[in-house]
Order: structure tokens, then sequence, then C-alpha cells
């Protein structure tokens, strides 16, 4: 088993029960959920006009590589209605699953890299994963350092938060 943290965000439908819908597909597909984030509310990317998204960070233990993980989390999308091929870059999405971690593993594929290559650029994604990982350590640099050095306006723990362990 390898211990991996994955991203997951949604802003169009019941955001909430579109996320909790995937993490309990991946479940169901092997992986273990270890901890979970708290779901924050966080201000969408890009030049499109959009609502904002729910975003989680969840820690697993995954029983397959992350090429197997990258598939599964793409196939859970589909499943729940993303229609990749037909959407704008950082337009809405329905359901979004990123690998950010994957252990220790350095991965540089065209269609996959971890750590996921924007990781500390992205408050949306630091805030829940010090949450749950406070001293996790991305390229020699202590996440939580990094996200103090990023704008995190218009992030907020949402009122409906999932219990996390």
């Amino acid at each position: 088993m390898t211990v991996a943290y994955l991203c997951l965000g949604s802003n169009v439908g019941d955001r909430a029960q579109t996320m909790a819908q995937a993490l309990a597909t991946l479940c169901r597909a092997g992986l273990t959920l270890r901890r979970s984030s708290s779901y924050y509310e966080t201000p969408p990317w890009g030049p499109v006009p959009q609502g904002p998204y729910l975003n989680q960070v969840v820690e697993v233990d995954s029983p397959i590589g992350p090429k197997s993980l990258l598939a599964l989390g793409l196939e859970v999308e589909r499943m729940l209605g993303r229609d990749r091929p037909n959407e704008v870059r950082f337009g809405p999405r329905r359901i979004d699953i990123d690998i950010l971690l994957f252990g220790d593993e350095t991965v540089r594929e065209e269609d996959l890299e971890i750590p996921h290559p924007r990781l500390m650029e992205r408050a949306f994604a630091l805030v829940p994963l010090t949450e749950i990982a406070p001293d996790i350590v991305v390229g020699g640099v202590r996440a939580s350092e990094a996200l103090a050095k990023l704008d995190q306006s218009g992030i907020t723990r949402h009122e409906d938060s999932a219990s996390h362990t």
C-alpha cells in the first residue's frame, strides 16, 4: 500500500454530494480512506464565469500504482458526469480528482506528474492538505510554509463540511 493524497473539487450541481459519491466510489474500488479534510469553498480559477468550488483533500492507502490510480480517478469522474473532451480548460467541473502526492514517488509523464506540478501554487489545495497533514514536505518545502506565501482570500471552511478523521 502507498499513501496518496487526492484533491477533490466540484462547482456544478450538489457539490458536496458529488464529492461524497466520488470518494465512496474510490473506496469501493479498493482505496482505503485514512483521513479527509473539511470541505472548503474556494473562488474559481480561469477566464470562464462560474460559481465557487468545494475542495477537499483526502489521504488514502492505495493498493495500485500511480498510473492505475489516475485511470481510476478519470473513470470515477466520467461515471459522475464529467465530460473532459468537451469541457473548457479551467471551466466549471461537476467533479475533479487530482493526485497531489503518491508516497515519495516522482512521476514525470505526458499525462501524469506527481507531485502535482502546481500544488505549491494553489491555496485551494494546500489549505485542505495542511489541515490533515500539517508537516508534509513537498520538494523539500513544507507545504504550510508555501501556503503562508499565497493569497488565501475567499477560501472558507464550508459549513456542511464532511466529518473527517
